[in-house]
C-alpha cells in the first residue's frame, strides 16, 4: 500500500510540475497575441493610405507599365502560394487548418502549384497532404523579425517571377475572427493587372480636396507599389502569428483544465489511500491493545 501511495506522490508532483510550465506558456502566449494585434491595428490605417496613393496615381494618368504585372495567362502557368503556419507545435489545429484551405484552393487553380512554406509544422503538413514546398522560411520570433521575412520573400518571389517561373502569387494565412478563433483566408498578392488597379481607382478620397502627384508620376507608383507589397506581407505574418498564439493560448486553456481535473483525482485517490493506511495502523494498535487485554 506505501508503493502506491509513494507512487501517487510522484504523479501529483510531475502532473504539478507540468502545470508550471502550461501556466507559462500560457502568459507567454497571451503576452504575444498582444504585440502581434497591437502591429495589424498600426498597419491598417497605413495600408488604406497606400490603397488610397494607388488609386489616386490611377486615376489621375493612364497606368504606366508594372514590372509586378503579368502579359497573358495561360494553364501551364506556374501559380505560387506563401502558406503561413508555425515551427513549434501546441497550437491545436492551427496547421491542420491552413493547409487543408491551401491544398484545396490551389488544386481549384489552373496551372502548376509551387509553395513556399513559412514554418517547419505547416511544411510538413503540405508535404503530407500532397502538395511539398519548393521553398522553407523560418518563422518570426517577434514583431521585429517579420521585415527581415518579408524582405526574404519578397526577393524570392521576385527572383522566380523574373525567371518566368511564376505568373501569379498568393498568400495562404489564419486571421483572426474573435477571441481565440481563427479562419483560413486567401489573398492574391500577384499579378497586379486590371482588375486590381479598377478596384484601387474606384476607392472614394475620405476628404472634398482632390489630392496632387507630387514629382515624378512613375517613381511615385512603383514606391507606392513597394509598399503595398511589403505592407500585404507584414499584415499576413502579423496576423498568422496572433492567430497561432491564440490558438496556443487556447490549447494550454484546456491542458490547464485537465491537469487540475487530473490533480483533483489523483488527490483524492491519495488521500483516501493514506487515510486506509492511518485506519489499518490504529485496527492494529486496537487489535494490540484487545489481545493484551485479553491476556
Amino acid at each position: 500500500m506505501s508503493d502506491t501511495v509513494a507512487n501517487l506522490r510522484r504523479k501529483i508532483s510531475t502532473a504539478g510540475d507540468l502545470q508550471s510550465v502550461v501556466r507559462t506558456m500560457k502568459a507567454v502566449a497571451a503576452s504575444s497575441i498582444g504585440q502581434y494585434e497591437q502591429s495589424v491595428r498600426a498597419l491598417a490605417d497605413y495600408y488604406h493610405t497606400v490603397e488610397l496613393g494607388l488609386g489616386t496615381c490611377f486615376r489621375q494618368k493612364e497606368p504606366v507599365p508594372m514590372s509586378a504585372e503579368r502579359k497573358g495567362h495561360a494553364v501551364s502557368d506556374v501559380v505560387g502560394a506563401v502558406v503561413f503556419g508555425s515551427d513549434q507545435g501546441l497550437v491545436g489545429q492551427f496547421n491542420d487548418v491552413v493547409a487543408d484551405y491551401a491544398v484545396k484552393t490551389m488544386a481549384a487553380l489552373p496551372g502548376t502549384p509551387q509553395v513556399w512554406a513559412v514554418g517547419e509544422r505547416i511544411h510538413a503538413r503540405l508535404a503530407d497532404a500532397g502538395l511539398p514546398p519548393t521553398g522553407l522560411f523560418t518563422v518570426p520570433g517577434s514583431v521585429k523579425g517579420i521585415t527581415p521575412l518579408v524582405g526574404q520573400i519578397l526577393v524570392e518571389s521576385e527572383r522566380h517571377r523574373k525567371r518566368g517561373e511564376v505568373t501569379e502569387l498568393h498568400l495562404f494565412y489564419n486571421r483572426p475572427t474573435s477571441g481565440a478563433v481563427y479562419a483560413p483566408v486567401n489573398q492574391r498578392l500577384l499579378p497586379l493587372d486590371e482588375n486590381w488597379r479598377r478596384k484601387l481607382a474606384e476607392l472614394p478620397w475620405p476628404t472634398k480636396n482632390l489630392p496632387e502627384i507630387m514629382g515624378g508620376g512613375t517613381s511615385t507608383l512603383r514606391a507606392l507599389i513597394r509598399e503595398y507589397l511589403f505592407v500585404s506581407l507584414f499584415r499576413a505574418c502579423a496576423e498568422s502569428l496572433a492567430s497561432e498564439n491564440a490558438s496556443r493560448l487556447s490549447a494550454m486553456q484546456r491542458a490547464d483544465k485537465n491537469i487540475d481535473e487530473l490533480l483533483e483525482g489523483l488527490n483524492a485517490a491519495f488521500h483516501r489511500l493514506r487515510q486506509s493506511d492511518i485506519d489499518e495502523e490504529l485496527f492494529d494498535v486496537i487489535s494490540g491493545f484487545e489481545a493484551l487485554g485479553g491476556k
